[in-house]
């Protein structure tokens, strides 16, 4: 008795849902987001600049997934170019590890957990104050 392959031939490995045009959007948005970021801390490097980034991104979503799922009908690749790409892209939080981790090395072990601790607070608070700012700018009630 022959064995059966355990993923015949013809089968193509794909992420459940995803199309090309989704995957693509996401890749040229994150790129995009990813370079505005790099910039940024290019014109003021170190912990504050990516806290910056983190705050000013998450409140950006917040704008933006609100307009897009409340207030206007937008195209289907909008979402995942702008907010999963140019905006995932942009926020870093692998970077925010990072800070903390040479502020220990730099032996500032309180200011590492302040900044952790602090960074997640204000992303959080900077989404919900990007929705409320933008239900508010457009007059949208439920």
């Amino acid at each position: 008795m022959t064995e059966q392959p355990a993923f015949p031939r013809q089968a193509r490995w794909r992420p459940a849902g995803a199309s090309w045009d989704v995957l693509g959007a996401v890749a040229l948005g994150g790129a995009l987001g990813s370079l505005l970021r790099y910039g940024a801390g290019l014109a003021w490097p170190g912990p504050w600049s990516t806290l910056s980034v983190n705050v000013v991104g998450c409140f950006a979503i917040g704008v933006l997934m609100f307009v897009i799922t409340e207030v206007v009908s937008t195209h289907r690749l909008v979402r995942p170019f702008l907010g999963v790409g140019v905006l995932g892209g942009f926020t870093t939080f692998s970077t925010y590890v990072a800070d903390a981790v040479h502020l220990v090395v730099d032996h500032r072990p309180g200011l590492a957990l302040v900044y952790l601790g602090a960074t997640v607070v204000a992303a959080l608070a900077a989404v919900v104050a990007g929705v409320v700012f933008a239900r508010v700018c457009t007059g949208w009630r439920r």
